[in-house]
This record gives structure tokens, C-alpha cells and sequence, in this order.
């Protein structure tokens, strides 16, 4: 019986691959590596095991393990995201990106090294490891120290500008165009139909998953998503973009879905066995003899990777407002090269632009910065110690000055607010129109031709046809109130605003008359496209405009509910109602100075074992005490803010003789009551137990619950450790918990 060969090969593959991970899982090296090694020893390259037959069959399964990885990618990545990694990240992403990637061109040129190749140098030296600076990070017990979220908003930036680098590179391969005008058209085809795609997409997808929710399981989400992919995958490159770049898009569409996380939990076993694949073949590519012939640019451009990006990231730190001490933190966490270096000098190598020692440079610079990685961050603090040695005073003291007045929130100003608002307006309105256009000239236009004979009437048609679909933007775009109190404060403020504010009005209405225009001229000369374009304006703008406003409203209500429907799904899963089960309430007991309670401790009363109670704070005339410690004692006529079941206060009461009991929402001092948070990126909790969180000497709080999922867990014990999603309440000093994180 017959065995295709792609079988065997696939069975030598996984074997080894299982074996070295393994050995690498029991070394704690990063499982990358180890699919490489596995590639190199089943590879052409080294005889002493068998060597896969089927290289292209390999090759094309490889392809695919790229389309999900950036598939994967996507869908953690999600455009909210990217607007939370604020202006540090931002700054110091862009600084070092920029910086590096010259860097490395020149260097490939002082090497001797072609044109194509110096620019993939520098493209692969780009972004850093997310996988082995989170590693590092574990490793080490720093994973929830301050600077490390900005190294993860600096990883979340590089990931999508590696991604954009590959779609300019692939331009530059194929048309060997390095011209000025080629770039920028490149670019603003790019933003074109990635604004296109995203906004079509958080139009339709979220809209069709939820018509399509009762039929929807499990089985059939997987299909379905990968389906997407791969549609995505043909659309871009159809338009003349990368597999990778459509494999992205795809997944940070379904990102800002309600579906994301369970889709990510599907495609997490076809991700591994492609990705796997993927990283073998790479390590399939490896000659040792290539490695030893070309050790001095490895050698090179190691260094580069290590000092050029400690030097230019610490850069970007400091130039975005950090102190010395976290840029260099950041700078020494970042001294690597990531899993996006094979994927592009992989595509340098499938284009044939590339020399073929390109490649073996990057795997072995990237196996020695992985190993540098964890000492480089290890000694971060040391070398700020050493710098805080050496540098000028004056130096340090100026940038401590710089680093200061950065901190310094700066109130946008009226004109700022407006402008903003006047881009967005003109902005998204004219994508989504000239998508429009370009759809009914290349696909409506074509169709209507095809089954109407009569050529004049089929103009008319195509015509009328793509205005039908371009109205309310047109109205949005041309007629649409900037609707914010900066530009009124504008408008009255000086009678010298009203101009600006006219051109900037002027300027959206021309760029509406000229897109419409464009349409008409398509189809019908100059003169009687602009006759047309004047009528079908009159049209729109005068006669449908009471209801091209509500049919926009809607249109922009619902894009906005698919954009916010992960966050509204959250939201509806609300800690308030998940608390209900448990009855408990917050309520002030005052304590009669009789009460055997009277001048004993805390920890000695036993209130939590005997009676299920908990207790908030204690209010001693004008000083409230937040969260007591154990030690801290009960006085005559103190007032105790308890949290409990009606059943538990009322038996608490009886030992106390209850005074007055206060519902919770009767609570004089609104500073103290029962308040929740969620464990999540911003409170860096996760892994944390009550005990070592701190929560309690930061809010002056005291955990008195947790849910998690359908699991209500009452006055958890102080060992218990918080879980991803997990929502605990609090009572205590309401500003300090809404404030907390770690």
C-alpha cells in the first residue's frame, strides 16, 4: 500500500519536533528554538537522522503555519489596544523602530552587503520577542513591576509596524521601486484599504455572528473563522498586499468581537501544529557551514541588535518622559530579535530578493540574544547604578527636570478638539466613499453594462446606484454639525475664529463635491458629470436630508455597537448582580458602651469566624479608620461599617446592642461603602493572592468577596490567589480602590 511521502515527512517532523520541545520544556528555553534545532536535524543539512523528501509540500504546510500565526496574532492585538498603549510606548516604539531598522540598513551596507538585503536587515531587527522577554520576565519575578507595561506597549506597536514593514517590503521586491512617490502611494494605498477593511468588517462581521448566534457552535465557529482568514488572506492579495497581512486583519476584526476569546481558544491547537511546522521548516534552512563561513556579520550585527536597541529604546524612553532608571530598564528588556525576523527573511528568501546567507545571519543572532536576554535584564539596574555613577550632575538633573514636566497632563485646547473632530468627520467619510467608488467602477458598473443593452441607461444606472450607497456619508461628510461645545467657545470667543472656521467648512464640502464628481466622470464626460454632480448634490443635500440623517445615525449607532460590544458584554455581566446570591449588605452599627466588644482586638473578637461579618472601617467621631488592621480595638460609641448577610448582621447586632441599623444605600459618608474591581491588564493582579496584593494597605479596603464565573466566594481566606476576570469586592475607601493598581 502506497503512503504519500508529505505523510511520512509530517510524521518526522512532529517526532522530532515533540522530542526537542520537550527537552527544551525540561531546560526552560524557549520552545521556538527548539522547533529550529528539530528542523536542522530532519533537514538536508545534517545526515545523521532522516531527512524529509517532500521539501515543497513542507514549504507550502509552512506558508500556512505563517497565515495563522498572524491570524493568532490579530486576534490578541484588537485596534482598542493599540489606542491604550499611550504616548510612552508610542513614542519609544517609534524612536527604536526607526532607529534600528536605519541602523541596520547602514550596516549591511558597510558590510558590503546589496541594497534588498541591508533593507531586510534592518526590517528583521525590528521588533523583539514577545515570547522570551515574557519569559525573562517570569523568570526573573518582574513581570508586574512599572516598566514592564510600557515593554509590552512597545511589543503591541512593533508587531503591527513589522506587519506594515513586510507589505513595503514585498512593494520594494517585486517592483524594485525605491522612488519617494512609489513609498507614499504604497502607504496611502495601504491605510486606504486597511481603514476600508476595518470598518467594513466592524460593520458587517459582529452584525452576522449575532443574526447567526443560535446556529452557531462550536465546530462550526472554528470553520467559519478560518474561512474568513483565508477570504481575507485572497482579498489582499487580489489588491496586491501580503497572505500575512490579510491573515492579520482578519483576526483584529473578530477582536473586537464578543466571540474573540472563544475563537482564540479553537484556533490555539491549529496555530501550534502549523506554527510548529512553520519554525521547522525554518530551522530546515539552517547550514552550519553558511553560520561558520559568515560568523563575523553574525557577530556584527549581534552587537547591533544588543547596543543598538538598548541605546535606542532607552532614547525613546527618555524622550517620551521616563526617568533614567525605567528607560534603561526598558532599553536592556528589549535587546533582541523576535520570531518576526524568520517570518521576514523567510519572505526575503521565497521572493528571491535575498541572499542566502541573510538567513542564517538571523537564526544565529537571534540564538544568542535569547540567551543574553534574561542577563541583560537582570543587570539593568546595575548598569543605572553605574550611569548614576559617571554622568554629569547636570545631566542628571536636567532630565530628571524633562522627566517631570512630561508627567505634566496638558488640557487640550478648543482648537485641538475641533480640528480632531473636522479630520475624523472627513476622513472616514471620504475612505468609505471612494471604497464605494471603486466598487461600483470596477465590479457594479461592469454588471449593470453586462445585462443592459441600452449603454446610456446603463450609466444612469451604475450612477444612481453607487450615489444610493454614498448618500449618508456624503450628507455626514458635507452637512454633518461638528457637534462640541470647543466649537461654539471658538465661534464666540473672537470674531478672528470665524474664518478658520469657514475654510475648514469649505474645505470638507469641496472634497465631497470632488468625490462625487469623481463618480459621475466615470461615466460621463466633464461637463455633464459636473451638471450631474451640481443636480444630484441639490438632491441630497436639500430634499433627503431629514432622512439621510437618521438612516447616518443609524448606520453610526450600530457600527458603534459592534465596535463597543466586547466591553458591553463585560459590562453586562455585572459584578452587582453577580453579588445578589450571596444577600450581603453594608451597614453602620454603632456600639453601645456597654457591649462586651468594648476595648478588645480585632483579631481576638473572631468576628469572621463566629458571626460570617466583616468589617470596613471604623468611623471614630471625625476620623474614619479604612480597612482596621487585626491589632486595632473597638471604643465606646464607635461606629462600625459592616458587611454581611441580613441574617449575619442581625445576629451581629444583637452582641453589639445595636443602635442603629443603616441600609447601604442610606450610608452618610458616600467616601465608605462596598466597591468592586476586576483583575485585569490594569490592575495587574492576576497571580497575586489577598495577602501578598497589598490591597489592603493600598485602598485602606478589605476583600469581603469574589466572584468568579458562576463561583461566589465569601470572605476569601488570605492564601486565596486571584484569577484572570476574577471581580472582588471590597469595602472601604471608595477613591483609593476606584485608584488601585499595582
Amino acid at each position: 500500500m502506497h503512503l504519500p511521502q508529505l505523510i511520512i515527512d509530517l510524521a518526522l517532523i512532529l517526532g522530532a519536533a515533540g522530542i526537542i520541545t520537550l527537552l527544551f520544556k525540561r531546560l526552560k528555553q524557549p520552545m521556538v528554538l527548539g522547533y529550529i534545532i528539530a528542523g536542522f536535524i530532519v533537514g538536508p543539512n545534517f545526515h545523521l537522522f532522516p531527512t524529509i523528501a517532500d521539501s515543497e509540500g513542507i514549504k507550502t504546510w509552512s506558508e500556512i503555519g505563517v497565515i495563522f500565526l498572524l491570524f493568532s496574532l490579530g486576534l490578541e492585538f484588537s485596534f482598542k489596544k493599540l489606542m491604550r498603549v499611550g504616548g510612552t510606548a508610542a513614542i519609544t516604539a517609534f524612536v527604536e523602530i526607526t532607529c534600528i531598522t536605519i541602523a541596520g540598513y547602514y550596516v549591511g551596507q558597510l558590510m558590503g552587503w546589496g541594497t534588498m538585503d541591508s533593507l531586510f536587515l534592518g526590517g528583521l531587527l525590528a521588533s523583539s520577542s514577545t515570547t522570551i522577554i515574557i519569559r525573562a520576565f517570569e523568570e526573573l519575578g518582574i513581570k508586574k513591576k512599572p516598566f514592564t507595561k510600557i515593554v509590552f506597549g512597545v511589543l503591541v506597536i512593533e508587531d503591527i509596524v513589522v506587519i506594515l514593514m513586510m507589505v513595503l517590503l514585498s512593494t520594494m521586491a517585486v517592483s524594485r521601486q525605491f522612488e519617494g512617490t512609489e513609498m507614499i502611494f504604497t502607504i496611502l494605498k495601504l491605510s486606504f484599504f486597511l481603514a476600508i477593511w476595518f470598518l467594513a468588517g466592524i460593520f458587517l462581521l459582529p452584525t452576522f455572528l449575532k443574526k447567526m448566534e443560535k446556529y452557531i457552535n462550536s465546530e462550526t465557529l472554528l470553520i467559519l473563522s478560518i474561512a474568513l482568514c483565508l477570504g481575507m488572506v485572497i482579498l489582499a492579495t487580489q489588491v496586491g498586499f501580503s497572505a500575512e497581512l490579510g491573515a492579520f486583519i482578519m483576526g483584529s476584526i473578530i477582536a473586537e468581537t464578543t466571540v474573540s476569546e472563544k475563537v482564540e481558544h479553537l484556533i490555539q491547537p491549529v496555530k501550534d501544529l502549523f506554527g510548529a511546522i512553520f519554525f521547522v521548516s525554518v530551522g530546515m534552512l539552517i547550514d552550519p557551514k553558511m553560520i561558520g563561513e559568515y560568523w563575523a556579520p553574525v557577530l556584527w550585527v549581534t552587537l547591533l541588535t544588543i547596543v543598538g536597541k538598548f541605546v535606542s529604546t532607552s532614547a525613546g524612553a527618555l524622550l517620551s518622559g521616563q526617568t533614567l532608571r525605567q528607560s534603561v530598564q526598558v532599553g536592556m528588556s528589549m535587546a533582541q530579535v523576535g520570531e518576526f525576523a524568520f517570518i521576514i527573511a523567510t519572505l526575503g528568501l521565497s521572493l528571491g530578493v535575498t541572499s542566502d546567507f541573510l538567513f542564517p545571519v538571523a537564526v544565529g543572532v537571534s540564538a544568542i540574544t535569547t540567551f543574553t536576554t534574561p542577563y541583560m535584564i537582570k543587570f539593568s539596574v546595575p548598569l543605572y547604578e553605574w550611569l548614576e555613577r559617571v554622568l554629569p550632575e547636570k545631566w542628571l538633573n536636567t532630565l530628571n527636570r524633562y522627566s517631570a514636566s512630561s508627567q505634566t497632563l496638558q488640557a487640550d485646547s478648543d482648537w485641538k478638539i475641533v480640528l480632531r473632530s473636522y479630520i475624523r468627520v472627513i476622513v472616514l467619510n471620504s475612505v468609505i466613499m471612494m471604497g464605494v467608488i471603486l466598487l461600483n467602477v470596477y465590479y457594479i458598473g461592469p454588471f449593470v453594462m453586462k445585462y443592459i443593452q441600452n449603454e446610456w441607461l446603463a450609466r444612469i444606472l451604475s450612477v444612481l446606484i453607487g450615489i444610493a450607497m454614498m448618500s449618508p456619508f456624503i450628507w455626514a461628510l458635507m452637512i454633518q454639525k461638528i457637534s462640541s461645545t470647543a466649537y461654539k467657545a471658538l465661534w464666540l470667543d473672537s470674531k478672528y475664529n470665524h474664518g478658520p472656521l469657514v475654510v475648514v467648512e469649505v474645505v470638507r464640502n469641496v472634497v465631497g463635491v470632488l468625490l462625487v464628481g469623481f463618480l459621475v466622470n466615470q461615466y460621463f464626460p466633464f461637463w455633464q458629470a459636473l451638471l450631474g454632480t451640481a443636480f444630484i448634490l441639490a438632491c441630497v443635500l436639500i430634499v433627503l436630508r431629514s432622512q439621510l440623517q437618521k438612516y447616518y445615525d443609524r448606520i453610526e449607532r450600530r457600527f458603534l455597537a459592534n465596535l463597543n460590544a466586547r466591553e458591553t458584554a463585560d459590562a453586562g455581566k455585572s459584578p452587582r448582580r453577580d453579588l445578589l446570591p450571596w444577600d450581603a449588605q453594608v451597614s453602620e452599627i454603632e456600639v453601645n458602651p456597654w457591649s462586651t466588644l468594648i476595648d478588645k482586638p480585632l483579631v481576638s473578637l473572631e468576628l469572621r469566624e463566629k458571626y460570617g461579618i466583616n468589617i470596613g472601617a471604623i468611623k471614630r467621631g471625625e476620623v474614619t479608620i479604612y480597612a482596621p488592621t487585626r491589632d486595632e480595638k473597638i471604643f465606646p460609641h464607635d461606629t462600625l461599617v459592616v458587611i454581611g448577610t441580613e441574617e449575619q448582621l442581625e445576629e451581629f447586632g444583637k452582641v453589639v446592642d445595636t443602635l442603629n441599623v443603616i441600609p447601604n444605600n442610606a450610608l452618610n459618608d458616600d467616601n465608605v461603602g462596598l466597591t468592586s474591581i476586576m483583575v485585569d491588564e490594569y490592575t495587574g493582579l492576576k497571580g497575586q493572592t489577598v495577602r501578598t496584593s497589598g490591597i489592603r494597605e493600598k485602598t485602606n479596603a478589605l476583600v469581603v468577596g469574589i466572584a468568579r464565573g458562576s463561583e461566589k466566594i465569601l470572605n476569601p481566606d488570605s492564601n486565596t490567589t486571584f484569577q484572570w476576570g476574577d471581580v472582588i469586592w471590597l469595602v472601604g475607601d471608595r477613591k483609593r480602590i476606584k485608584d488601585f493598581h499595582i
